[in-house]
């Protein structure tokens, strides 16, 4: 126990983050590639098909938006607690945390009743695609339960530094969705061919499954944070500590979700086969984001750990680390999307019409992606210092304020060009308020340069 309590604040910087990153980034690795074989199989069914699941992505982001938010107030939390030492806290703050995710559980399956054809029907005219996002939305909200508890173990186990237990269950969710997909969607091994449905089926499988692993894991040996009913207490502090950097944190990551919904109805306004460019694009980016998230993750607990024991100059090596690594896979993408789209897009049976426009589009806005990386790290080093609204406000700016209205006046001058075009410059305006705000957050002593 003493040693989970301590190491955070011990071992050097850089091998203590590449052993809490490595394991996370090849955890969010292996979740994208799920992610985009999801997508290439049910490309299988036809451009309405692909459609479909993309007009459903923004509902279904919504959920892990809303777990991981919550999830990364928690390890915060815990990751706090545990550096000055308190334990009492840090129990607390997982078992309060697992209860409020059974609150949002039920909120999701109201959500996925009363919500899902309304919102859906914004977006289509077409009845097959209507029916199609539909089947697949009903699925991952009412039955979304394993997504959220298995985020809330997830970052509990992130708060303690249990990087590898993470990267085994994530990874082992993941394929037991890859498995079931072709299986359930085709209708092979006598199973029927569900189409669209049949991903759906795979993908809460695989989550329920992942969360029953954690629990297993949980249950087999004492952790660093222990859940337990007696420290199921009302705590209005914890819980405002939570929400303080959850809520941000959740809008953080409902703007994609947003962003989406409102780019899709400018793009559909040009042509349907733009909004199928964009959701094939936010499927892509996953590739280069999210091990770039496994970075953050690693960081989080170190960051919030010695910020709680009070060694500020850990907290700004690791940040400086953490900048450092994460430009490399920025760099790489970009590499990759101005030298390779072609083959990239061909993963998804791109026609021509589709492959012409998905090439124009990642050349222009993989020019953002080297840029992002100081929005993305400085973004997670507030929320580990428990500072939500800076935050929030670096990712407003990376996927909101700036993107939407650009995309609105610039797409009437350049179409989906003005479109593609917003993006890198969004990540430009957060780059330059992320160095301002650091810079002021408590006399600049977290700055790393």
């Amino acid at each position: 126990m003493k040693k989970e309590n301590t190491f955070m604040k011990t071992k050097p910087v850089l091998s203590l983050l590449i052993s809490m990153s490595v394991p996370m980034m090849l955890s969010m690795l292996i979740q994208s590639l799920y992610n985009i074989v999801d997508s290439i199989y049910v490309s299988r069914l036809g451009t309405d098909a692909l459609t479909a699941v993309s007009l459903a992505y923004p509902l279904q982001n919504a959920i892990v938006s809303v777990g991981v938010g919550i999830g990364v107030g928690i390890s915060s939390a815990i990751s706090i607690y545990l550096g000055k030492g308190d334990q009492e806290g840090a129990d607390r703050s997982a078992t309060i945390g697992i209860m409020l995710t059974v609150f949002h559980c039920i909120l999701f399956i109201l959500a996925g009743i009363f919500i899902t054809k309304p919102f859906l029907s914004l977006f289509t005219e077409n009845p097959a695609i209507l029916q199609d996002a539909c089947d697949y939305t009903y699925i991952v909200l009412c039955l979304s339960f394993g997504s959220l508890l298995q985020i809330a173990f997830e970052k509990i186990f992130q708060g303690i530094g249990q990087m590898k237990i993470t990267m085994y269950l994530l990874s082992a969710g993941c394929v037991i969705n890859i498995i079931l997909d072709p299986i359930l969607i085709f209708g092979l091994l006598g199973f029927p061919a569900l189409g669209v449905a049949g991903a759906a089926i795979a993908t809460v499988i695989g989550q329920i499954s992942a969360f029953l692993l954690y629990v297993a894991v949980y249950l087999r040996k004492s952790y660093a944070v222990h859940i337990r009913l007696k420290h199921l207490k009302f705590d209005k502090k914890i819980i405002g500590q939570i929400y303080g950097v959850g809520i941000p944190s959740s809008i953080m990551m409902l703007l994609p979700s947003v962003l989406i919904s409102i780019l899709n109805s400018i793009l559909a306004a040009i042509s349907d086969v733009y909004v199928a460019v964009l959701g094939v694009y936010f499927k892509l980016q996953t590739f280069i984001y999210m091990p770039a998230n496994g970075i953050v993750q690693g960081m989080r607990p170190i960051i919030g750990y010695n910020f709680g024991a009070g060694m500020t100059g850990r907290v700004r090596t690791a940040i400086r680390y953490s900048l450092a690594c994460t430009a490399v896979l920025m760099l790489v993408g970009t590499a990759l999307s101005l030298l390779i789209p072609g083959p990239i897009f061909s993963l998804f049976d791109a026609d021509a019409q589709l492959m012409d426009a998905g090439i124009k589009a990642l050349r222009i806005i993989c020019l953002g992606f080297l840029v992002s990386t100081v929005g993305v790290i400085y973004s997670g080093t507030f929320e580990a210092l428990g500072n939500g609204r800076n935050s929030l406000i670096i990712s407003l700016l990376r996927q909101f304020a700036v993107t939407i209205p650009l995309s609105l006046v610039l797409s009437r001058f350049w179409g989906a060009t003005g479109v593609w075009v917003s993006f890198p410059a969004g990540e430009l305006c957060a780059c330059l308020t992320a160095f301002f705000l650091l810079k002021r957050f408590q006399d600049g002593s977290f700055s790393p340069l």
